[in-house]
């Protein structure tokens, strides 16, 4: 009898939690779409009367429609559930993405980026260290810190947090203010590329170094065009191969200090943390070098990606309540914005650099 009860039938468990998924899903399409038609009926507008408006992408239109609604109306807890897949679309869209890069491509600009992210590694972890212990933060909020603002931003810090056993309160304020960077510099990045008239490929390379989270920085690389869009998933993409290793680097820290739990298998762990989607990308890039796609599949898999990242902006819009930041309270917001800030000119010294050797 006690069997019969506990068990639920799979044929009804699975759609319920599709159904579940539904109403979010659809609000993702509709601001994308609606991001879409917005940038569309403003270039015809403008061509219609003969005026120069600003060219405004879909992308920043669809994080705006987002944001509007999330600071004013509000979310219900229906739509919430398929919000939260805006993180799979992010995911989709980078993997799909794969087929417009050769991997002649993802080498050549990976060996850049890789030598780049090395650098990024070293001095956003030191900034972000000395500045915490400045402002007498809490060594394991520091610590989620250096590893988000490093790293990938909220999910480097979920990925830190039950590795060295942080506590929920370190993690949610090191997520608000990295969620508060994450949107500033949605807007500030891609005026200040071009007010310093920088190149597709050097402002991609910057937002990718730059900005914490995926899904900003492809979203600041396409805001400012769809060739630095590709260029800042790449190196954010390398970036985000290096989460394994550096949480495993403070997971060892703070087990040496008593203060975690003692890593039986660093190969494992590293797999475990590793952002597999990155091999995904791969993939469908050495199937495209290899001539397996022809050009109609090509151009499909590219609308598809723009559709994935479409319904991703839409979500990073819906996900950024500037109200619930505020209540976070200010002083990890003061250490992050700091932080960033001496992140974000020496990310800029180091492109300005690279694009000046190697000719970007």
């Amino acid at each position: 009898m006690s069997e019969a009860i506990a068990i639920e039938p799979l044929p009804l468990a699975i759609p319920r939690r599709v159904l579940r998924l539904l109403p979010g899903v659809a609000l993702l399409v509709a601001l994308g779409y609606a991001g879409k038609l917005a940038e569309q009926l403003l270039r015809d507008y403008g061509k219609a009367h003969h005026l120069a408006l600003p060219q405004i992408e879909y992308v920043l239109w669809a994080i705006v429609f987002g944001l509007i609604v999330a600071n004013t109306v509000g979310v219900p807890q229906i739509f919430k559930p398929g919000i939260a897949t805006y993180d799979f679309w992010l995911k989709a869209g980078i993997v799909l993405l794969g087929a417009r890069f050769l991997l002649g491509d993802v080498l050549k600009l990976g060996r850049i980026s890789l030598l780049l992210v090395g650098i990024e590694l070293v001095v956003a972890i030191a900034i972000m260290t000395v500045i915490g212990r400045w402002f007498r933060l809490k060594p394991k909020l520091t610590s989620l810190l250096a590893i988000g603002s490093s790293i990938c931003g909220v999910s480097a810090i979920i990925a830190a947090k039950g590795a060295i056993e942080a506590d929920d309160d370190d993690a949610t304020f090191a997520i608000a203010a990295i969620l508060a960077l994450g949107a500033f510099g949605l807007f500030a990045y891609p005026a200040i590329g071009h007010l310093l008239h920088m190149s597709d490929r050097s402002f991609g390379l910057w937002a990718g170094l730059a900005v914490d989270n995926t899904a900003e920085a492809a979203a600041a690389g396409a805001i400012f065009s769809d060739a630095a869009g590709k260029v800042a998933v790449l190196t954010k993409s390398t970036r985000n191969a290096m989460i394994g290793f550096v949480v495993l680097a403070y997971a060892l820290y703070w087990a040496s200090r008593g203060q975690a739990h003692e890593v039986k298998s660093k190969a494992a762990f590293v797999w475990q943390k590793f952002p597999k989607f990155v091999l995904g990308f791969l993939f469908v890039s050495a199937l495209a070098t290899a001539g397996a796609f022809q050009p109609q599949q090509m151009a499909s898999l590219a609308n598809l990606s723009r559709w994935a990242f479409l319904l991703t902006f839409a979500g990073v819009g819906l996900k950024t309540d500037f109200r619930e930041l505020k209540r976070q309270g200010l002083r990890p917001f003061v250490v992050g914005a700091l932080a960033e800030l001496s992140i974000t000119v020496v990310t800029l010294v180091l492109v300005l650099a690279a694009s000046a050797v190697f000719d970007l």
